[in-house]
């Protein structure tokens, strides 16, 4: 698809309607503050092709499963976000006529995400049927200072006539998921009222007894002065207020419609009528101005600790804005119960729920731009979900030990395809491996004897019993897993898993090692708590030392699973273009043949272990199988471009930069539409500062390696690191790092350490 978003540092622009765009715009100009989001449907009435979605963090509903043929270990249902009661809505009839841009002519439109004060504006002109013309500007947004409260600014004005406009707002909680695998509604009606200028709804989810009010009060002015309702009405999961505005040329209408939105996820039921009434009144008495003023301030702060300024390359720019934006809009950190969902608040797919990717893209971003409890709360996450992993691991049958889940809410594994749920097991290492990036980037080390040892334990206890002794051999193998490449199924031995399986019991007996020197009695504690013998730590040696790892010794490389070399091997660029995305132009059977690799792999385990293996190790293994990826996943250009940057290859650092920054922007796997790739954008934050600035933390000290792509004048980004806060600017010729605290630290700049002291900068020459 042609690109048709404008190209602009601090916003996303879109200018003229096309339909067929529309689905892709109301993904990219989603708004979202950690507590609730809102795709960027329209407020008024749109008949044409849509997704409407509203969504509250946290709510979701345990859609039965739906599978062909029922397997042994399916999971019975699917969690899934649920699209919640449509709050935006307005329905407006202009002198007897619907005002509906699928029907109507429109010119003069424009989209615009403004990300540097977090709001989303829209204006056109529109002519209905009969010939009348108005102009219509829009602006909305979900407030972080009040998390609860969503607000709309919605301008009319007739061009070319006089007449009268009947304004319906409304709530609407008769709401369907578009992923609903029986096409169930899964939301119940409670009550509904309308009076005055406000109307309410409160909804409960049919099964998990969630509870949800949504309550909005709405204002209307001609030429500033108040228009008094005509009427409300209610029915089932629905009420509304409607206005008749008598409509006056070049004079414009204000509608200001405010909503509380509140769930018992936080309050208790019996209380939410009664909150959102005093989180309703709030945001009334400080008006559309200053909630808007808020929230201009909440993201000048946000933008603070978080932007990367590229200078030269306006493109690159937007991209990675749009991406750290949407990471802000998505996940706060505030409540440990929460993580981080695909597709955020854009989209359906994937059901909202968590996957590895938290763990593997999304934890990096956190700690380095948000104090520490936010990146520690990702944990906790996991830690307090331990119990069900072991019970998803005894599911399976096994005796012991913890396997997370691919997709969760609540713990339990809600994924039901065969290949995923069963084989791509190697998710469990990214959750170990999670801790010691936390560990190792924070220092804090009391996370291990606090809660890190028990995790890392049962994940270590379910590889014990998952490799499989070969006698003949004389080595442990693990048969029947998916890697990371989801394009090659069921394979036997796949490096990736076998090798993160193996580090995993590396680091766990590395952990229980540091707790027994530095906390004796808290690790008698644990070994007793979790009955820990030296049988098995002793098992755990033996794994490491004798479990086996596919090679092709002629070419000097891992090879990504048993046989993989047997296949037909291509390179990418011998495909024709047409062929491109391959998930939308072969049959399943025929990429499951194929050579080709949906995302990093092999790759994977060089960028997570990138301290175990030499450069010219990397360098071998990057130039096999990078020609082979068609990056079908969002989650692949952002490690290639790492690893790039690492051996040099700047075009293709800045090639595949491009990719995973404009993923989205740009729709690149033609299924934008359906959500952006939320999670995938914290790996867009990782290319820039542990690609093209080198970043990395080895033995308690901060390295940074950077280097400046040909089509860039500067960059620089922010990081905070054990208490100081560092901007790091690079340019052709030098790099220059500020400390903009008051805490001292030292910096490794080209592998030379620089102390800075509270406040100071040091400049070194590229």
């Amino acid at each position: 698809m042609k690109p048709y978003l404008k190209e602009h540092a601090w916003s996303i622009i879109e200018e003229g309607f096309n339909k067929t765009n529309h689905e892709i715009s109301e993904s990219v100009f989603s708004i979202g503050n950690g507590h609730m989001g809102q795709r960027a449907n329209f407020e008024e009435t749109y008949s044409g092709s849509s997704l409407q979605g509203s969504y509250m963090a946290g709510v979701y509903y345990p859609d039965k499963t739906r599978v062909g043929w029922w397997k042994n270990g399916y999971p019975e249902y699917f969690a899934k976000v649920l699209n919640a009661t449509n709050w935006i809505g307005l329905n407006i009839v202009i002198n007897g006529e619907p005002l509906d841009l699928h029907t109507a002519t429109v010119k003069n439109f424009k989209r615009e995400l403004n990300m540097k004060e977090g709001y989303l504006y829209r204006t056109f002109i529109a002519t209905l049927s009969n010939g009348n013309e108005l102009k219509v500007e829009a602006t909305r947004f979900v407030s972080f200072a009040m998390k609860e409260i969503g607000a709309i600014e919605y301008l009319i004005t007739p061009l070319n006539f006089d007449g009268t406009a009947e304004i319906s707002s409304y709530l609407d909680g008769d709401i369907i998921n578009s992923d609903a695998n029986y096409d169930e509604k899964f939301w119940t009606g409670i009550t509904q009222t309308a009076e005055g200028n406000r109307a309410e709804v409160t909804v409960k989810t049919k099964k998990l007894d969630f509870v949800y009010t949504a309550m909005k009060e709405t204002h209307v002015y001609l030429d500033s002065k108040a228009i008094t309702p005509r009427s409300v009405n209610t029915r089932e999961k629905y009420a509304e207020v409607v206005f008749d505005a008598p409509l006056k040329e070049g004079v414009t209408t204000a509608i200001y419609k405010y909503a509380a939105n509140v769930t018992n996820r936080d309050h208790q039921t019996d209380a939410l009528t009664t909150v959102a009434t005093d989180r309703l009144n709030a945001a009334v008495a400080l008006g559309f101005a200053e909630l808007k003023d808020a929230q201009k301030q909440a993201w000048a702060k946000k933008w603070q600790d978080s932007d990367i300024v590229i200078e030269g390359d306006v493109s690159a720019q937007q991209g990675i804005r749009f991406n750290i934006f949407q990471m802000n809009q998505t996940y706060t950190g505030e409540d440990a119960r929460l993580n981080i969902g695909p597709k955020g608040f854009t989209g359906e797919k994937y059901g909202g729920s968590t996957y590895w990717d938290t763990e593997a893209y999304c934890l990096p971003f956190y700690l380095a731009t948000a104090d520490q409890e936010i990146p520690r709360n990702l944990l906790v996450y996991r830690h307090n979900h331990l119990e069900k992993a072991k019970e998803n691991a005894a599911k399976l049958g096994f005796t012991k030990g913890a396997l997370y889940p691919m997709v969760t809410m609540n713990g339990e594994e809600s994924h039901n395809e065969w290949e995923i749920t069963f084989e791509e097991i190697h998710r469990n290492g990214a959750i170990a491996y999670a801790i010691y990036n936390y560990v190792n980037y924070t220092g804090d080390q009391a996370y291990i004897g606090e809660r890190g040892i028990e995790v890392l334990v049962e994940i270590a206890r379910f590889w014990e019993e998952r490799v499989h002794f070969v006698p003949r051999k004389g080595v442990y193998m693990m048969h029947g897993v998916t890697g990371p490449n989801e394009y090659e199924n069921n394979v036997n031995n796949n490096w990736y898993t076998n090798r993160i399986a193996s580090w995993t019991l590396e680091y766990t007996l590395e952990a229980l090692a540091h707790l027994k020197a530095s906390d004796p009695d808290r690790y008698q504690t644990w070994i007793n708590q979790l009955n820990l013998t030296t049988d098995e730590t002793t098992k755990w040696k033996e794994i490491i030392e004798k479990i086996y790892y596919p090679t092709v010794e002629d070419l000097g490389v891992f090879e990504q699973a048993d046989n993989f070399l047997d296949k037909e091997i291509m390179t990418v660029d011998q495909l024709d273009d047409k062929h491109l995305p391959l998930n939308q132009n072969w049959s399943w059977d025929r990429i499951l043949r194929s050579c080709f690799i949906k995302q990093a792999d092999v790759l994977q385990g060089m960028y997570f272990l990138n301290h175990k293996y030499d450069l010219a190790t990397i360098k071998r293994n990057f130039d096999f199988y990078e020609p082979m990826t068609v990056h079908e996943s969002s989650l692949s250009p952002c490690v290639h471009a790492i690893l790039a940057c690492q051996l040099g290859y700047k075009e293709k650092a800045y090639e595949m930069y491009l990719r995973t920054a404009r993923l989205d922007l740009d729709n690149y796997n033609n299924d934008t539409e359906d959500g952006c790739h939320i999670t995938s954008m914290a790996g867009t934050w990782m290319s820039v500062v542990e690609g093209f600035g080198g970043m990395k933390v080895i033995d308690n000290q901060l390295y940074l390696n950077p280097f400046i792509p040909g089509q860039w004048t500067s960059f620089s980004f922010k990081i905070v690191f054990r208490g100081a806060r560092l901007m790091i600017r690079v340019t052709q010729d030098n790099v220059e790092v500020t400390n903009e605290t008051n805490v001292d630290v030292t910096v490794n700049i080209h592998n030379e350490a620089y102390p800075l002291t509270a406040n100071s900068t040091t400049s070194v020459a590229q």
